[in-house]
C-alpha cells in the first residue's frame, strides 16, 4: 500500500524536478548566475544539436515517467508483473541522466573560468529515480 501511494508521489514530484534549478552556472561568480533546469537546458539542446536533444528528453522526461507509470499500473492490478524487467531498465536509463548532468558539471568546473553550483532541483530528480529504482525493486520482492 505504501508503494503505491510512493509511487504517485512521483508522478507529481517528476514535474517539479524537471523544472525546478539543477544548477546555477556563469561566467565567473561576479557576472552572476543563470539557472539551469531540465527543461530550460532541454530548450537549449533543441536549437543547437536535436540528436542529443532527444536521446536527453527520453532519459529524462519519458523513461521516468514511463516507469512510473508502468508501476502504478502494476501496483493496482492493471499490468502484469512481467513487465517489470522492462521497467527496471527505464529506471535505469533514467539514472544514466543523472550520471550525464553530474558529468557535465566536473567537465565546466574544471574549465576554470565557470562557475558552477548545485541547485536544489538536481537533489530532487536524483531522489526521484533513486526512489523509483527502490520502489520497482520492493514491487519486484513482493
Amino acid at each position: 500500500m505504501i508503494l503505491r501511494y510512493a509511487n504517485l508521489a512521483l508522478l507529481i514530484l517528476f514535474p517539479i524536478a524537471w523544472f525546478a534549478p539543477l544548477l546555477r552556472a556563469g561566467l565567473l561568480p561576479i557576472f552572476g548566475l543563470s539557472e539551469i533546469s531540465i527543461i530550460s537546458g532541454l530548450q537549449s539542446l533543441w536549437g543547437s544539436d536535436p540528436a542529443l536533444a532527444l536521446l536527453v528528453t527520453f532519459l529524462a522526461i519519458f523513461a521516468p515517467y514511463m516507469k512510473t507509470i508502468g508501476l502504478g499500473l502494476i501496483h493496482f492490478g492493471f499490468l502484469r508483473r512481467k513487465t517489470l524487467p522492462v521497467l527496471e531498465i527505464l529506471g535505469k536509463l533514467a539514472m544514466a541522466d543523472v550520471f550525464l548532468i553530474a558529468l557535465y558539471v566536473v567537465l565546466i568546473k574544471g574549465a576554470g573560468y565557470v562557475t558552477v553550483q548545485s541547485g536544489w532541483g538536481l537533489y530532487l530528480f536524483t531522489g526521484c529515480v533513486l526512489s523509483s529504482i527502490a520502489i520497482s525493486y520492493l514491487t519486484r520482492k513482493r
